[in-house]
């Protein structure tokens, strides 16, 4: 029985050759996502902005979201965002905190549930305080750091520090990525965003781990062979794993971005973006930066210095 196979047995393609386009495109992508943060923003969600959503379901089977805005917008409670998701029957509800506290955002939900209580079950409603969204931001971000901080240790005790310092590099890339797929595509940005954050983190580290390796493995086999064909030798190696792994993820992430619904769909969607991007980095940023870095064969070096001797020697003879 034939096996599957992703890719060609004994590829050999030539991906060092792209470093001088891959990085020029990720600076580009890298600089654009930073703008689209810091003048686009985030959609953040209830769980940091703070505020009450409700999932609201139409009996008659198609909900009407122009008349939903126009019926809210009456009702006092502040900018309602009105936003259809899944099918035509299922819409999403969503406002700020209300100024007087908790009486007063329980009070707006009450108005709410009573104007769109003759067309529409609810189905969910969730309020979130100002000062459990604050400490929510407050945590997001600490495990963010802290999952980095850890990584950047794992990676300086395991590999040479050309090594540690492309896998950092790499995965900062990912990130920054990943947040300017959140800013452009403005999904709500939430408790389970930042699982996608730590999750993509995870899967990226595991993607340029299984690179480095190899790459370590055949610096030490070929002591005479350039670095660059070092690295394509040891990315074609891994080419099929790298393919299998990242198909199979990707696969069952398309059946949560289809049926998972709108509570996992910003978490289903971001790690659908960042295995695509993991798998380009690990190849594509994490190895060429290592020649940036100045690693080198040390035994191609010293062949390469034997032979000028060699070349020089019998000149001086003659």
């Amino acid at each position: 029985m034939k096996l599957l196979r992703l890719t060609p047995e004994n590829t050999k393609f030539p991906f060092m050759r792209f470093r001088r386009v891959s990085y020029p495109f990720s600076a580009v992508l890298s600089i654009l996502a930073v703008l689209l943060f810091i003048f686009r923003g985030m959609n953040f969600g209830i769980d940091f902005a703070g505020g009450t959503m409700m999932e609201l379901r139409a009996r008659s089977g198609v909900a009407d979201v122009g008349m939903l805005r126009n019926l809210t917008e009456k009702l006092g409670v502040g900018d309602v965002q009105v936003q259809a998701f899944g099918n035509q029957s299922d819409v999403t509800l969503r406002f700020g905190v209300q100024p007087g506290g908790d009486a007063a955002q329980a009070g707006a939900v009450e108005k709410v549930r009573t104007a769109v209580s003759d067309g529409y079950d609810i189905r969910r409603a969730e309020t979130v305080g100002p000062s459990v969204s604050a400490e929510l931001v407050q945590s997001g971000t600490l495990g963010v750091v802290l999952s980095i901080f850890a990584v950047l240790t794992y990676l300086w005790f395991r590999f040479e520090w050309q090594f540690a310092l492309s896998a950092v590099i790499a995965t900062m890339h990912d990130l920054t990525l990943t947040v300017g797929f959140f800013s452009l595509t403005h999904l709500e940005f939430n408790t389970t965003s930042i699982a996608a954050i730590l999750t993509i983190v995870g899967y990226s580290l595991n993607e340029t781990v299984v690179v480095l390796d190899r790459i370590r493995e055949m610096l030490r086999k070929y002591k005479r062979m350039p670095t660059d064909q070092i690295i394509d030798m040891s990315i074609n190696a891994v080419l099929p794993r790298t393919l299998m792994t990242a198909t199979t993820v990707l696969l069952a992430l398309f059946a949560l971005v289809a049926f998972g619904g709108e509570v996992i769909r910003s978490f289903s969607l971001a790690m659908t973006w960042g295995v695509c991007v993991s798998v380009y980095s690990s190849i594509f940023i994490c190895s060429p930066m290592m020649i940036y870095l100045g690693l080198r064969n040390e035994g191609a070096g010293r062949a390469e210095a034997a032979g000028k001797d060699e070349s020089v020697a019998p000149a001086a003879a003659r």
